[in-house]
């Protein structure tokens, strides 16, 4: 069985005010192609759908077309949501859309959902995680004690009845970690200071595990337990990670074979640096490209002092200019101290900034009680998001 790894759409998304949805449809465009030309049996979504819980008519619009396009080439469909999605939304129609090979993963109910497929070798059982907090798990097992994300799903994984017999393939969107050793992140996925670790040790028990939730496509832990990364670049903190998608060949039971299908975008996400006149010059432009004139680029200039309207000099050769900063004496003096401060401030969970706000504001630190009220806080929070 040849399954199709994908994640983190993000359908609907803007980047530095840019909207990505001819990009994304493009990217949708190209897995088809992956899928009609590989002979791809089942595409595995692993969350994130969409960039938010309530999406755009037009996002709405885009997800409906790929989800019809994918059922018509006759593959399968399997997909859970993410931190960004709705899980009612996305479950919607799910009953009518599964008798057309879209599988769409329920809001949790104590029970994780499954989809059994068939070829040579036997069934391949499908299970469908969403995502999951501990606030969200412990109303089903009253009796544990669930303190970490790590204990919620491992209660979740091992309450699925799996016949160890049978090839089992997890979906899961959650920042998944191997023996407290985090995945190699970028600017556009959220944790809180380490405390939605889930190690990847509770997945044991799949033959592979499809994860979403990273945007950097990568192992973790074993071959067979992967983040495929998201379908495009959403920050500048991606633009050295070419983006891929893992075809993984199911064989007859422990036989798994991945490959990594490069997914080519409609305009690259890149840097160019200099001064602002050189960049701009025909010596410099004359060899560019139509794509390379409208690549989404982050602009570092390196003149001793901002030029005057910058942006629109630049954007009159490159048409995507996302961002401008700036590299010299100057702004590595302001850069150095700036870097100390935010360097002590990405070492302090949520609570602690917020203590630490709370303390520069009223001149006193947060009471026990206070504490606990500001933590309560911030996990309901997460929770609605």
């Amino acid at each position: 069985m040849r399954l199709l790894h994908i994640s983190d759409l993000h359908i609907g998304k803007q980047v530095n005010e840019f909207p990505m949805l001819d990009d994304q449809r493009f990217m949708l465009e190209r897995i088809l192609d992956i899928i009609r030309t590989r002979k791809i049996d089942a595409l595995l979504i692993a969350g994130d759908i969409y960039d938010r819980s309530a999406p755009s008519a037009d996002a709405v619009a885009c997800v409906d077309w790929f989800l019809s396009a994918v059922a018509k080439t006759g593959a399968a469909c399997i997909a859970i949501p993410g931190n960004h999605d709705s899980t009612e939304r996305v479950a919607y129609a799910s009953d009518l859309l599964a008798k057309n090979g879209i599988h769409l993963s329920p809001a949790y109910n104590g029970e994780i959902a499954h989809v059994a497929l068939e070829d040579e070798h036997g069934p391949v059982i499908f299970w469908l995680f969403p995502f999951l907090k501990p606030a969200l798990v412990r109303p089903f097992f009253p009796d544990e004690e669930i303190v970490t994300y790590t204990d919620a799903l491992r209660l979740v994984a091992d309450s699925c009845p799996l016949d160890s017999s049978m090839r089992n393939v997890a979906l899961t969107h959650q920042f998944v970690t191997y023996g407290g050793t985090q995945p190699d992140r970028t600017d556009s996925e959220l944790s809180l200071g380490g405390v939605d670790n889930v190690d990847v040790s509770v997945f044991d028990a799949f033959d592979y595990v499809a994860i979403g939730h990273v945007h950097r496509p990568q192992r973790i832990g074993r071959d067979t337990a992967r983040y495929s990364g998201s379908i495009l670049k959403y920050s500048a903190s991606e633009i050295d990670y070419p983006k891929s998608a893992p075809l993984i060949t199911l064989g007859a039971k422990g036989s798994v074979d991945i490959e990594l299908i490069p997914l080519e975008p409609l305009h690259d996400m890149r840097q160019v640096r200099g001064p602002l006149a050189e960049l701009v010059s025909d010596e410099t432009t004359a060899d560019l490209s139509q794509s390379d004139r409208e690549d989404y680029l982050h602009v570092v200039l390196t003149d001793a002092f901002p030029p005057v309207d910058a942006l629109s000099t630049l954007r009159s050769v490159y048409k995507n200019v996302m961002n401008i900063s700036y590299d010299n004496a100057r702004s590595e003096s302001n850069a150095a101290h700036d870097a100390e401060k935010e360097t002590d401030l990405e070492q302090l969970s949520p609570i602690e900034l917020f203590a630490r706000f709370y303390e520069t504001q009223n001149g006193k630190p947060l009471t026990q009680a206070q504490s606990k009220l500001a933590a309560d806080a911030l996990e309901n929070n997460e929770e609605d998001r």
